[in-house]
């Protein structure tokens, strides 16, 4: 069973676009988004430095156009479930079919602007939490004022709010958590400091058309599968102020019997967290064009596997 997932803010890099433009028609596909939405992907993808894509505004719609065109290298292929980590939850909504690619990039281009307004109210920003019991971390961190944002599961929780909290939990880091590491985020997202986004982005919702699912389609929010595409329309609304609970999302995936994990590009963040969450199950990062030989060939076995044990 195929498993196709999306990460979220924070795992892109300077130029990290650059290589997938060279794929035939991808340059034209991505002018053609950044159009659509008005900002310059491609300038945003394969020029401009940290700072400048750190801004949760550029950020956002870099990631899910990133995500889009990767998986679409893919060729035809199907996962039977996908997930997405944060705002990777509105490119899982486009694999699985709810929405178009065009009302995706448009819907993270509100999102990323409204959130980015929100954060500018307070100084706030995230920090991953490595080691350590869940349950002492998180009553640690309340002590603190902050707020468990992301929930990842395999020994890691990200702690988020203002900028003041995170330089104390650095100074005073829970008892048995071995590295506090603060993250290249502009706000601290999935927490009451995002509540001025949520009404942005349901105004913004309203104007779209979901579609229900095609395929199984996983919700951050708690973990379960969802099959009604107001739904997911609604969580992807109410989830900028709200934890994310990736642990969740693995613990699904292993009763839905996964065998084989994808990430998209920018991959890297979500396999890591599967490879020690999920033992059995092969894992595979798209960061580059020339991972994608090795992607289909883990699609090919997986789709081998599957019948070998339906003839069975």
């Amino acid at each position: 069973m195929l498993v196709l997932v999306a990460p979220g803010q924070g795992a892109q890099s300077p130029g990290f676009l650059t290589p997938w433009l060279e794929l035939p028609g991808a340059a034209e596909r991505v002018a053609a988004w950044s159009d659509a939405i008005g900002l310059d992907l491609v300038h945003y993808g394969t020029q401009a430095d940290a700072d400048a894509i750190r801004d949760t505004a550029v950020a956002q719609p870099l990631l899910v156009a990133a995500g889009l065109l990767s998986a679409a290298a893919l060729g035809d292929v199907t996962p039977d479930a996908v997930a997405g980590h944060s705002v990777g939850e509105i490119t899982a909504a486009a694999f699985a079919g709810v929405l178009d690619d065009t009302a995706a990039l448009t819907l993270v281009r509100k999102r990323g602007l409204a959130m980015a307004e929100a954060a500018a109210v307070t100084k706030t920003g995230m920090a991953a939490l490595l080691g350590g019991d869940p349950e002492v971390t998180v009553e640690h961190l309340k002590k603190l004022g902050l707020t468990p944002a992301n929930v990842n599961g395999a020994g890691q929780i990200v702690a988020a709010g203002t900028v003041e909290q995170i330089d104390a939990l650095v100074e005073d880091k829970p008892e048995g958590v071995r590295k506090v590491v603060k993250l290249q985020v502009a706000g601290a997202f999935h927490t009451h400091h995002m509540a001025p986004a949520v009404d942005a982005l349901a105004s913004a919702a309203a104007s779209l058309t979901p579609n229900d699912p095609t395929i199984t389609y996983v919700s951050n929010k708690d973990g379960q599968t969802v099959a009604d595409g107001s739904e997911v329309l609604a969580r992807l609304v109410g989830q900028v102020a709200n934890p994310v609970r990736w642990d969740l999302c693995m613990e699904t995936f292993q009763k839905l019997g996964a065998t084989a994990f994808i990430e998209v590009c920018p991959g890297g963040t979500l396999t890591g967290l599967a490879k020690r969450a999920l033992p059995g199950v092969k894992t595979l990062a798209l960061k580059t064009p020339a991972d994608l030989d090795s992607a289909r060939e883990l699609i090919a076995e997986t789709l081998n596997s599957a019948a070998d044990a339906a003839g069975a």
